[in-house]
């Protein structure tokens, strides 16, 4: 394993659902136990290359949209709220970490790093998986679905995650290019770069090429060192 070495960053702030936890076909499984008695589901190849990256509710819009069936916002909250049970059961059979991810983000917090987690996930989705994997302590901020109008590619729930951080730690934190998201896809980097942030992208989702606008590329976070 080729080891890369970073200089060490003012933050850093980590997508959740691909990054952390090998979660996102536990997401379709949700996906699909709601949408397949509608007669609207989709393949997993489907969900990788159009719906990965979406929150709840860009997917199902997206879904609703690709069958030219109109959705409401009372139906989309009945859906979103229906997917987020189905994944809430899922979780009953514990979660896989990707490999590096709780090492990592452990000794980033102890080397006192200000860590931010956004995702486009919700927050009832996110707290138990982080309870499992016993890192919920190590994160300054949390950017949820349930915490910005816009999911990514749109920049705003990084925004909204390094403007937490800088709230917290004034007198660490300068420009958001200065600190370096974690993301695994093309979404997740567009919106980062839209905030500022340099991007380390990681290969658990997509290949490289799908992920080349990222400054740097690895295929595991076991591979990562930050410097100081």
């Amino acid at each position: 394993m080729n080891l890369l070495s970073l200089p060490r960053p003012e933050a850093v702030l980590f997508d959740f659902d691909g990054i952390l936890v090998d979660s996102e076909p536990m997401h379709y499984r949700a996906f699909t136990e709601v949408l397949d008695p509608l007669g609207m589901g989709f393949p997993w190849r489907e969900y990788v290359e159009i719906y990965m990256g979406f929150d709840d509710r860009d997917a199902f819009r997206a879904a609703f949209l690709a069958k030219e069936i109109e959705l409401d916002d009372a139906n989309l909250a009945k859906l979103v709220g229906a997917k987020s049970e189905a994944f809430l059961r899922g979780l009953r059979h514990g979660v896989t970490a990707y490999p590096g991810a709780v090492s990592l983000i452990e000794s980033l917090h102890a080397a006192g790093l200000p860590l931010a987690l956004c995702s486009g996930a919700l927050r009832s989705d996110i707290d138990p998986i982080l309870a499992q994997l016993g890192v919920a302590r190590c994160f300054d901020a949390i950017v949820s679905a349930d915490d910005v109008r816009r999911s990514k590619p749109d920049p705003e729930s990084y925004t909204l995650a390094f403007a937490r951080l800088s709230e917290r730690y004034p007198t660490l934190l300068t420009v958001p290019e200065k600190s370096v998201a974690v993301e695994d896809t093309p979404a997740g980097i567009r919106s980062a770069k839209g905030a500022g942030l340099r991007v380390l992208a990681v290969t658990n989702s997509y290949g490289a090429g799908e992920l080349a606008d990222a400054d740097r590329i690895v295929d595991s976070l076991e591979e990562v060192r930050f410097e100081g």
